[in-house]
């Protein structure tokens, strides 16, 4: 059975990754990179503080710990599975489209970028009032495109990105929990 949902993980990936462009090369290279959402934090930000004013300083330090955590236990995972990265697998590392040379670490179960992408939106997503769902949409196209590019730059097999988007699911709704425990949104006060 693992040998199978392997195969599928590679067909996934080589399907994926295969199917390049300059623009993609270009434009997806971008998704995967930190700096480039930062408008997008700083719009997450102040939704947040729009719902809940000075409260939105308890969320800082959890939403950094919530990060941090999630980053350095995919990369606890990783060390321990040590399951390579499509870019470096010998049976396939010749056949995987690298974009600017880039691939990672050595290993890739689970994706970090997954993980902190999921927790960061589930965290979001639970915080705010239901009403607010258009937010919750531009969350999913962003953890969506981040899962994709990491993909697409063969950085992760598919498998490495949902088992990320599992854990930082986790970790986002824990937070989210704990949080809502100490602040509601200025609307239900």
């Amino acid at each position: 059975m693992l040998e199978i949902l392997r195969g599928i993980d590679t067909k996934l990936l080589l399907a994926i990754n295969g199917a390049h462009s300059p623009t993609l090369d270009f434009l997806l290279f971008w998704v995967s990179d930190r700096l480039i959402w930062i408008p997008f934090y700083c719009w997450l930000l102040y939704s947040l503080y729009r719902n809940y004013l000075k409260d939105t300083l308890w969320m800082l330090p959890a939403i950094a710990a919530m990060v941090a955590v999630s980053d350095q236990f995919s990369v606890l995972i990783k060390n321990n599975v040590a399951r390579l990265r499509p870019c470096h697998e010998p049976s396939i590392q010749n056949i995987v489209h690298l974009v600017n040379d880039y691939c990672g670490g050595q290993f890739g179960f689970f994706s970090s970028h997954a993980s902190n992408s999921m927790s960061l939106a589930v965290f979001v997503s639970m915080m705010l009032p239901k009403s607010q769902t258009a937010i919750r949409y531009q969350l999913l196209v962003f953890v969506i495109l981040i899962g994709y590019s990491r993909v697409y730059l063969g950085a992760h097999y598919p498998g490495d990105v949902i088992s990320g988007w599992i854990f930082g699911a986790t970790f986002g709704w824990i937070t989210a929990t704990l949080l809502k425990k100490k602040i509601s949104p200025i609307e239900s006060k």
